[in-house]
């Protein structure tokens, strides 16, 4: 048995003043062929998966193309027509094939939308090329985030959608075996499946951390409806609110064996559970100041302060400087900021030297919607090139790297500078500086919720903060939605 693999992952921000270009995949993962193999092999990432169900099941897994950039604005098309293309090509030559397994994202956006060359809803596009390329009968699964636009052409063009149901997004692994598993089914078994969408006309909210309430009973009743006979899987997308294309919103897709009103049924009940209780998804973020009020009476340490608007990986610049004002002009001590990208700092740094003090402007060079530059003087504690090994759990095992980078002081706030716009997802390219996170008192984290897979258990007490940033939901205007979405709209 014979099954293609690859990927083409984007979460693409149509507000962030950060561009893509070529280099955001090269710096990130352009992989072709075996590389691909070599890379994610024994990590907890979805190719890792594929590899594992691969050798579970004992079928040829053939490696195409791995085009994957960090979140940032829409991928020009010139770009996306070429990954695309060399995907095709390579599924081309693959000959004979029983299967296809791809990672997709399910927030992609493609050139400008306002022009000719946009594509608001590229993974559609590519699900319904491949199709076209290996026919009606091989069978397609694509793994999607957990943080999908999903649209009718994507669930019409595929054979299975396979969302992520952890978040922080750690079963990213266990979610391509699944697909491997399901393959297994379809090409052994004979299942026939038949997914159904239902679009809900929602943006969810900041609760979404899947191990807590209310999220964790959204999950309780996605496993409900999974164990009913004839249904497959299933999977909820929380959606990419980001992306102001018209079928961004949340969404429930429902896969059963060859009944396709029965999908439907199940779809609609869960999309209508979740629409009904639309109000307990979202809440309020305070500033950090606001929250270092209500840590400091709790009492409850170390206390992580995550600044969800920030969030590299929602594509922002990663320079907001709220947090860090917040931290200096409170006089905290023993208190870190992970992290603020800013390679004219570092370049000061890496001139002046490990040991040496110097005043520096830090943060806020994106774009003023990031805050002001703040004026530190500060003791460079360490320099790196940042490379690293994440520990874990998520990505655990991937070699990475934040680029340049520098661990700078300034009395009690230790500042982690990078390169590379990446958020926490543990402590291990920290203590590469020498910074153990640990054994701080205050730690802020740009980051939404993917850092809780390290921190969450060792964190005396957490608080999603908002700062000023490009993705500020209450200052994004929305163009181009297909539908009214709650809470957008009083629905």
């Amino acid at each position: 048995m014979r099954v293609v693999t690859g990927g083409v992952s984007h979460e693409s921000s149509t507000f962030t003043t950060v561009a893509t270009d070529w280099q955001s995949y090269t710096d990130w993962f352009y992989l072709r062929g075996e590389e691909m193999l070599n890379k994610f092999r024994g990590t907890n990432t979805p190719i890792g998966g594929f590899i594992d169900g691969a050798e579970t099941h004992g079928f040829e897994l053939i490696p195409t193309v791995l085009a994957e950039a960090h979140p940032s604005g829409p991928t020009p098309r010139d770009i996306f027509d070429a990954i695309l293309e060399e995907m095709l090509n390579r599924i081309a030559e693959a000959g004979s094939i029983d299967g296809v397994l791809l990672e997709l994202h399910g927030s992609m956006v493609v050139g400008d939308l306002e022009g000719p060359d946009g594509i608001d809803d590229p993974e559609g596009h590519i699900l319904a090329a491949i199709r076209q390329a290996v026919g009606p009968e091989i069978p397609i699964l694509a793994q999607l985030d957990i943080h999908s636009n999903v649209s009718p052409q994507m669930v019409d063009a595929a054979d299975i959608l396979i969302g992520r149901e952890t978040y922080p997004e750690i079963d990213m692994a266990e979610r391509s075996r699944e697909c491997a598993d399901v393959l297994m089914s379809i090409v052994n078994d004979g299942k026939r499946p038949t997914m159904a969408l239902h679009q809900i006309p929602m943006i969810w909210g900041i609760h979404q951390v899947t191990a807590h309430p209310p999220m964790r009973e959204a999950i309780d009743e996605l496993h409900r409806i999974e164990a009913q006979p004839r249904v497959i899987c299933g999977s909820i997308a929380t959606c990419y609110y980001l992306a102001d294309v018209p079928n961004m919103g949340a969404s429930v897709y429902i896969v059963t064996d060859n009944d396709q009103a029965l999908a439907q049924a199940y779809a609609d009940q869960l999309g209508t559970w979740i629409f009904d209780r639309r109000e307990m998804w979202h809440g309020a973020a305070p500033t950090t100041c606001e929250a270092l009020k209500i840590a400091e009476a709790d009492g409850k340490f170390p206390v992580i302060f995550a600044d969800r608007n920030d969030n590299t990986g929602g594509g922002s610049p990663g320079d907001s400087t709220g947090m860090l004002q917040c931290f200096i002009e409170a006089g905290l001590q023993n208190a870190c900021v992970l992290y603020i990208v800013d390679p004219e700092a570092i370049a000061q740094c890496q001139r002046a030297g490990m040991g040496a003090t110097l005043t520096l402007d830090v943060g806020a060079k994106s774009t003023p919607a990031q805050g002001q530059p703040i004026r530190m003087t500060a003791e460079v504690i360490a320099l790196s090139d940042g490379d690293f090994r994440y520990g874990g759990p998520m990505l655990a095992g991937l070699n990475s790297t934040m680029g340049p980078s520098a661990y700078i002081k300034q009395d009690g706030v230790h500042v982690l500078l990078v390169t590379q716009r990446e958020q926490p997802f543990d402590t291990a390219f920290s203590r590469t500086l020498g910074l153990e996170p640990r054994q701080m008192r205050y730690i802020g984290v740009k980051s939404s919720a993917h850092f809780r897979a390290g921190f969450e258990s060792w964190a005396g007490a957490i608080h999603v903060v908002s700062e000023p940033s490009v993705h500020t939901l209450s200052d994004l205007t929305f163009k181009r939605l297909g539908r009214k979405l709650y809470p957008l709209d009083n629905i």
